[in-house]
């Protein structure tokens, strides 16, 4: 993979009808994510994937674990002595508890060195400024801006474990925009962290790289327009930019796992066309570029 996007798919055992596929990538998944997720001690207790998500996100499981009070305690208020609700009313559903099934790290590159700390950058974000663009043009790709957002930083983000960390890299900011592909296949959304320096940001992005997997994510823009699926698959990728960390998020809005035909690296690099705003603060910090001699 290289530093501009995610992988770009990966490729089905031979060819079928459309409900075979979306069996197979459905099984794929479900092995997935019991290695990620699954843990025996709360499945043998009768805790779903999703439960025990919950509980992970929520930073209880070592409490959990130590004592059979507080797991008996955890689980009645989950209601799992009862038979199981159903799936698409689960609380990790609820409240939009979704996380990527894969994600890679990218460090700082040096040409963001001038803004690798926050005193040198002093400006707040916009959204207007990061999102300025409405409609993005990738290979093939015709991206549009559904919704874009300001906020603080820990309510764009969901999971003890993950606000506990974003706690430490001084972040200010999060700004979050959400993309619909123009034939309405694909979903994407890039978040940008303002944090105190390279090394928070550098730290953090690393950080997710084990964090994800339970200990909590950046939480979807709601949109009428978009929205990420809620039990499909998806992948993401974390960029540090001086002292802004940048996340990449796509997938397909039907939830299917991308095939040869599905290019998410075009995706993933229209939806970071917000990075403009980074290298544009470089700018204002070091000067246009000197024109080649001659």
């Amino acid at each position: 993979m290289t530093q501009g996007g995610l992988s770009g798919g990966h490729a089905e055992t031979e060819p079928g009808s459309r409900s075979d596929g979306r069996k197979r990538a459905a099984s794929a998944r479900s092995k997935r994510r019991r290695a990620s997720f699954e843990v025996d001690a709360l499945s043998e207790r009768g805790l779903t994937q999703r439960q025990q998500r919950l509980l992970l996100g929520a930073g209880t499981v070592v409490a959990v674990l130590v004592g059979g009070f507080g797991l008996t305690a955890v689980v009645s208020t989950l209601g799992v002595s009862d038979p199981p609700a159903d799936e698409g009313s689960s609380a990790a559903d609820a409240i939009g508890l979704l996380s990527p099934d894969d994600y890679q790290a990218w460090p700082s590159p040096k040409l963001f060195a001038p803004i690798g700390d926050r005193k040198a950058d002093q400006a707040p974000l916009r959204a207007e400024e990061v999102f300025s663009v409405k409609t993005v043009r990738s290979g093939k790709l015709t991206l549009k801006l559904a919704d874009r957002r300001l906020d603080a930083c820990a309510p764009a983000m969901w999971g003890g474990s993950v606000l506990a960390k974003l706690g430490e890299t001084g972040c200010t900011q999060a700004v979050r925009g959400l993309y619909l592909s123009a034939d309405r296949r694909y979903v994407a959304q890039y978040t940008l962290f303002n944090m105190a320096d390279a090394a928070a940001a550098g730290g953090f992005v690393q950080q997710m790289s084990t964090l994800y997997r339970g200990g909590g994510w950046v939480r979807p823009l709601e949109s009428k327009a978009a929205a990420f699926p809620q039990d499909g698959y998806s992948e993401a990728s974390g960029h540090v930019m001086g002292h802004y960390a940048g996340f990449v998020w796509v997938a397909r809005t039907d939830g299917q796992e991308a095939t040869p035909k599905d290019d998410f690296v075009s995706l993933a690099l229209g939806a970071r066309a917000a990075e403009k705003a980074v290298y544009r603060r470089v700018v204002a910090v070091t000067g246009p570029a000197a024109p080649p001699a001659g």
